[in-house]
Parts: C-alpha cells; structure tokens; sequence
C-alpha cells in the first residue's frame, strides 16, 4: 500500500450514515471527498473542530481512521472501516457498493 493518511469519520444523527469530514469542514458521505490529514497536528485539530458537529447534533462519535493512498484512490487500512465506507458485507444489493 502507499503513504498512510487520516480522515475524520462520524455518524451522521438524522439518517445514520456514515460521513466524512471534508477539506471545507462539511461532511460528506463520500470517501474520496474526505480531507486528507497528513499530519498528527493536523489531524487533532480536525478532530476538534467536528466536536462542534457533536454539539451541533449533527453527527456522533467522530473519530480519525486511517487510510492509504493508491492509484485507485484512498482505501481504508481497517477491515472495519472498508466495510463502514462499503455498506452491508452479506448484501451486495444494498449500501453504497450497489450504486456502482
């Protein structure tokens, strides 16, 4: 795999899904629109910042995971969070692998 990065993850409150902190500081439920935290400061602060989404009621337990960098894009390094990016493993008809 390539050089490792940090996103910041949450939940979002009103419909439970699974949401990343993008570079504008809004959240998105696309992997690769999530903002790439190459520093430990950098990531801390991120994860500060989407605190305030927490009190916002926004979203739930954020948190920084990490990612590689590969041709193909950012792909979790956690099986865990591959899955949270993908949807359901038993049905493939259904999350986010469905829409292509």
């Amino acid at each position: 795999m390539g050089q490792t990065v940090q996103v910041v993850t949450a939940n979002r409150l009103g419909d439970g899904e699974v949401v990343y902190l993008g570079p504008d500081l809004r959240w998105t439920a696309r992997l690769e629109e999530a903002a790439r935290l190459e520093t430990k400061a950098l990531a801390q602060e991120r994860l500060t910042v989407a605190q305030k989404s927490v009190e916002e009621q926004i979203v739930v337990a954020p948190y920084l995971i990490e990612l590689a960098e590969t041709p193909q894009g950012l792909v979790p390094v956690r099986q865990r969070e591959v899955i949270r990016a993908a949807g359901p493993t038993v049905r493939r008809d259904l999350g986010k692998q469905a829409q292509g």
